[in-house]
């Protein structure tokens, strides 16, 4: 398999120090002791490399230690060897580590430790067999060099496994929030499974919030806010879903309103997390209301306190059918009246059909009021009394008094 060159090692290296050849194999003979101090003294030294010593964590450990004594010794019976041996063996020891888990720091400490652990060692087997100053400086040019070209090979190992963990984990967390905001049943298992591969907690409850476009489109792929929110700003509208809303640090509290930088959003209710994407689709009918206007235009729209508003515009089709069945009457005056009748009815529906009271919130005189009333009472006759009748009045007589109240298109 064909091993990436790591970044800052040569592609043809400089000759190596001459070392005598022999020496591999006096070197080779004592490999194993030298390789239990050297284990020894990794784990004694560097706290993430000490682990109980059994299991395959000990195993692992032991044969990269036996391994990389072995490719040293074998550079030292072959100066012609141009390393490339070492650096794929240490550029797949540098992924494995960054895929446990465990930080570049711990490795390349591991590295230096049993480097020096090896050479004071070697070098002492070198010197009691009478080797003169230069062999012995030779072998330790040697063993510092290898070191070095090891421990680059493995950062770079390191760095790619990370980049492709970071990539793999982002593509995971991308098919759970498809998962959890599907239509249709989602099952519970298959999200377990999912977001342990993604590590992401599965938490009680979450919210979907929709994103409105973003105002600099240099901020568009940003993600925003939320420790914990699988976000998909590709998507259209751009959307997050974040665990538990209602917790600490979640999207209620002014944090979260200034990390949108002025962007409109909708939140939906919050819900049980099988049930996100009922709080996508109302978040998306929200965000669409505010861009119409009939919720606000700006700032942050939580749907929980919108129900009302999100239940009438759930079937706008149905709506319309409803309003021209039970306001026809009022099409029969002018657009002017029209709209002081229906302002004082939707009035006197809501305030009990006390004619004080809608004075006072239409701030006209009672005896307007009953001259509307009497108006009323001509175009509706006894429809005004039945309480279904009253009922789906008061529903058609609001969706028209948040349309008024929307601003027209371009204002806000």
């Amino acid at each position: 398999m064909a091993v990436p060159t790591p970044h800052g090692v040569p592609d043809h290296p400089t000759a190596l120090p001459q070392v005598p050849p022999e020496l591999a194999e006096l070197l080779r003979a004592n490999l194993a002791a030298v390789a239990d101090e050297v284990e020894e003294e990794v784990r004694r030294q560097v706290p993430e490399y000490a682990r109980p010593a059994d299991g395959t964590y000990r195993q692992n450990l032991r044969s990269g230690v036996v391994q990389a004594l072995t490719l040293f010794v074998d550079h030292i019976a072959d100066p012609r060897d141009d390393g490339d041996a070492i650096a794929a063996t240490y550029y797949e020891l540098g992924r494995g580590e960054a895929l446990e888990g465990r930080s570049l720091d711990a490795l390349q400490s591991a590295l230096r430790v049993g480097g020096l652990r090896a050479w004071r060692l070697m070098g002492r087997t070198a010197e009691e067999l009478g080797l003169d100053s230069t062999a012995v400086a030779a072998l330790g040019e040697l063993a510092f060099r290898t070191v070095h070209e090891v421990a680059q090979a493995a950062a770079s190992g390191y760095a790619e496994a990370q980049l492709r963990s970071s990539d793999e984990l982002e593509r995971r967390r991308k098919r759970l929030l498809d998962l959890l905001l599907e239509d249709g049943p989602v099952a519970p298992e298959a999200v377990q499974d999912l977001a342990h591969s993604a590590r992401w907690p599965v938490p009680r409850t979450v919210a979907v919030v929709a994103l409105a476009a973003a105002p600099d489109r240099r901020e568009e792929d940003r993600p925003l806010a939320a420790a914990g929110a699988l976000v998909d700003m590709g998507s259209r509208p751009p959307r997050m879903l974040v665990p538990d809303p209602d917790g600490p640090g979640g999207i209620g509290g002014r944090a979260f309103t200034l990390a949108l930088r002025g962007r409109p959003a909708a939140i939906g209710p919050t819900v049980a997390v099988t049930e996100a994407a009922r709080s996508l689709h109302l978040a998306t009918r929200a965000l669409g209301l505010m861009g119409r206007g009939v919720l606000p235009r700006q700032g942050v729209v939580r749907c929980s306190e919108h129900l009302s508003t999100l239940l009438l515009y759930g079937d706008e089709p149905l709506l319309e059918r409803l309003r021209a069945r039970v306001l026809g009457p009022l099409d029969t005056v002018s657009a002017g009246q029209r709209d002081r009748l229906a302002e004082t009815l939707l009035a006197w529906l809501l305030s009990g059909s006390n004619v004080p009271d809608v004075a006072v919130r239409l701030h006209i005189h009672p005896q307007t009021v009953r001259y509307r009333l009497r108006q009323l009472e001509k175009l509706f006759g006894d429809a005004l009394h039945d309480p279904a009748t009253r009922l789906d009045l008061i529903l058609a007589l609001r969706a028209e008094s948040l349309r008024a109240e929307s601003p027209a298109p371009g204002q806000n």
